[in-house]
């Protein structure tokens, strides 16, 4: 069997551009998996582009897909993706025509487990723990007895109630609540907005500035704290100026904040007691400290009178002192006027010598010169003006048969694509005329069948077998002689026009048997019953016609 040769036509088979190709694949893989969920591994995770999107892969023991977080979508996520952290994306599945490949477009990412949330936070841990951001010398001391205390927490739980309730036991202060959401999406923002929010509060402004910060939650599984594990929060824990206590969970819950917080509690109560001292042990504090600074003081004056007194006796008299410095200033008063007269005869000699220097033979020299060297200046400035404008005019010239060169293959390359289309809009036209023409002809047949259809079905065609139709005054259509009454009009339609008639009172027929009344209510042909009575038609302008 020969094979067919190049120049051969292939039939009606059509032709696709590489675009028109690459969209139908597109538009096939996306109707197929509009929303999927995949679980891998991530790889090739750099960092957010330039642009704000992310580009890595997800992979795992047997495959590899690329995947794309755009830039709004990345903003908005919860978990950030890692590099080596094996997750679930969810996504829509589309293709990439620019380089022939399918890959996932993420709208949501969450770990794989449990397991992965704890390596996540180990990653995190360490390389917050590089920069150091969990450093000793980083954190600052609480001050002892503040004024006004920042919480940041939810307002509607048990949490705020409890710090409340111990501050009024222990030290009543001023407390300043930044309501937040502690746990689901958005709440790692809340949170750093809070902390932040507070370190922006000025001093002496209508909102007082706090001199301690709490961050309190409850107890929770790892997923529910993990809006303090996020690198916002830590972040702006370490660089809060304000000092920090992390009271979040209970005291076997670890979270990333308290590594970064200036003090952590076990609990929000315990963070409270951190917070400030018992106001009855201040009291007793304070007393005992007064009596002992009384002590020292009375101890410390009585010392320093002896020491004045000793001193005194010890001290030499006025005139003593002021000697040494008044002859000082004897003998640099005699000494001045004498270093005044050298110092204008050393003056005077320098202009002298300065002065014998400037001869008028000099100056003119020196402008002879200066106007040599402008000279010599200008000519080199024309010769390299010269030389700029020759190299730029052949730049240009080179650039202008470029341009030229460039139009026409331009001009021709347009041309061509132009005819290209031409011929494929001819091609489309040829195959729309002869699809409309065969749906017009599958119309018309179509249309022709359901007329004869129509025609077998009518009545009319019972009527031109030589059958008529009994109709009544109002139209209706009369089935049995019972139910005409004598004298009623009548109406007979034949398939050739209609005629009125008169039902005559002689002509009812006689009772039948039930079997003959039962066989004749069972013909369904119009006309039978009709000829059972007597009638005469009476046409418009004309006698009967019986």
């Amino acid at each position: 069997m020969s094979k067919p040769s190049v120049s051969e036509p292939l039939g009606n088979s059509p032709e696709f551009t590489v675009t028109e190709l690459s969209s139908a694949l597109k538009r096939t893989v996306e109707d197929a998996y509009g929303h999927v969920r995949v679980r891998g591994e991530i790889t090739g995770f750099r960092g957010a582009h330039s642009s704000g999107h992310c580009y890595f892969s997800l992979k795992d023991d047997g495959a590899k897909i690329e995947a794309v977080i755009w830039k709004g979508v990345h903003g908005r996520m919860r978990f950030k993706p890692q590099e080596g952290l094996e997750v679930i994306a969810t996504g829509k599945l589309t293709t990439y025509p620019g380089s022939s490949k399918y890959q996932i477009v993420i709208e949501a990412i969450e770990p794989a487990g449990v397991g992965a949330l704890m390596a996540l936070m180990e990653e995190r841990k360490r390389k917050l723990g590089a920069e150091g951001l969990f450093d000793e010398a980083r954190k600052q001391l609480l001050p002892y007895l503040p004024e006004v205390i920042g919480v940041v927490t939810s307002p509607t739980g048990a949490v705020i109630r409890d710090i409340l309730h111990r501050l009024q036991d222990r030290f009543p202060r001023r407390v300043l609540v930044w309501p937040v959401r502690v746990q689901g999406e958005g709440s790692a923002e809340q949170v750093a907005a809070a902390i932040h929010g507070f370190n922006a509060l000025s001093e002496g402004g209508a909102i007082p500035r706090p001199d301690l910060l709490i961050v309190a939650r409850g107890g929770g599984s790892l997923e529910d704290l993990w809006s303090f594990n996020e690198e916002i929060v830590v972040r702006a824990a370490a660089e809060s100026m304000i000092p920090l206590i992390s009271a979040v969970g209970h005291e076997t819950d670890i979270t990333l904040i308290d590594f970064a917080a200036d003090k952590r509690a076990p609990t929000p109560t315990a963070a409270a007691e951190m917070a400030v001292p018992v106001r009855a042990e201040l009291f007793v504090e304070v007393s005992a400290r007064n009596r002992r600074m009384m002590l020292c003081w009375q101890r410390g004056q009585e010392r320093r009178r002896t020491e004045l007194r000793a001193a005194t006796r010890a001290l030499p008299s006025g005139g003593a002192l002021l000697a040494i410095p008044t002859q000082r200033l004897d003998g640099a008063a005699a000494a001045l006027p004498r270093a005044l007269r050298a110092n204008t005869h050393a003056h005077h000699r320098r202009f002298a010598q300065a002065s014998a220097g400037l001869t008028l033979r000099v100056l003119r020299a020196q402008v002879a010169h200066a106007a040599q060297r402008l000279d010599v200046n200008g000519a080199r400035l024309k010769h390299c003006a010269r030389a700029a404008l020759r190299q730029r005019r052949d730049r240009f010239d080179a650039l202008a048969a470029r341009l030229k060169t460039s139009k026409l293959a331009n001009a021709q390359a347009q041309r061509a694509r132009i005819a290209r289309e031409q011929e494929r809009t001819q091609r489309l036209t040829e195959r729309s005329r002869r699809a409309l023409s065969i749906l017009i002809e599958r119309h018309r047949a179509r249309v022709t069948h359901a007329g004869q259809l129509l025609g077998a079905l009518s009545y009319r065609g019972v009527l031109a077998r030589g059958f008529a139709l009994v109709r009544d005054a109002q139209g209706a259509a009369l089935h049995a002689a019972a139910s005409v009454a004598a004298g009623a009009h009548l109406t007979l339609e034949f398939a050739d026009g209609r005629i009125g008639a008169t039902a005559d009172a002689d002509g009812r027929p006689a009772q039948a048997s039930t079997k003959a009344t039962m066989s004749a209510r069972s013909d369904a042909k119009p006309a039978k019953p009709a000829a059972a009575v007597k009638r005469v038609a009476k046409p418009v302008g004309q006698g009967s016609l019986f």
